[in-house]
């Protein structure tokens, strides 16, 4: 019996503003309180947007795991979180290689990781299919707190590029909120 494909949604997040320094190690940099902030904006959008997230892939860094928190703070649904020290500052293939392992069973997956990694992959997979103001609002760049909401129809194994459609994309900032 073959499974049917379902449609899918793929959250990509870039972790929120973090310290520049004054830590031994970059993967154990925290969020700044703007960055803080950020996340819990970015949770709020995704909430007021109707977003529920079955299943979280995030990088082992600090920051990383602080935007997840900030986000679920906010209102967004709590999902199984997977800490996946392969998203940590990887590239677009490998992030791509980390989807393909998400839960078959989840119908929305956010993936909570690093520049240049995240926006390339978004860019990659939607190459721009979808929403004309999304790819105009990312074309202008992906900051921290960036989150591209990509949609397609298929197995998480079956993601690859041009196969998406970019149907929303959000810069979150807790003072002035620029959406689509």
């Amino acid at each position: 019996m073959t499974v049917a494909a379902e449609d899918r949604t793929l959250v990509l997040v870039r972790h929120a503003k973090a310290v520049q320094s004054g830590y031994d190690a970059d993967h154990e940099r925290e969020l700044t309180p703007r960055g803080h902030r950020d996340a819990v904006e970015a949770g709020r959008w995704l909430h007021e947007q109707g977003i529920g997230v079955d299943e979280v892939l995030c990088s082992t860094a600090t920051r990383t795991q602080q935007t997840c928190e900030g986000i679920w703070s906010a209102g967004c649904s709590e999902a199984d979180i997977h800490h996946d020290h392969r998203i940590y500052n990887a590239s677009a293939d490998r992030l791509l290689e980390v989807v393909h392992e998400a839960d078959a069973d989840a119908n929305v997956v956010m993936m909570v990781g690093h520049a240049p990694g995240i926006p390339v992959l978004a860019s990659l997979l939607a190459e721009g299919e979808g929403s004309d103001r999304a790819h105009e609002l990312m074309s202008q760049g992906f900051p921290t707190a960036g989150v591209a909401v990509l949609r397609f129809s298929g197995h998480w194994s079956d993601l690859a590029a041009g196969v998406a459609h970019l149907d929303r994309f959000h810069v979150a900032r807790a003072k002035d909120r620029i959406a689509t």
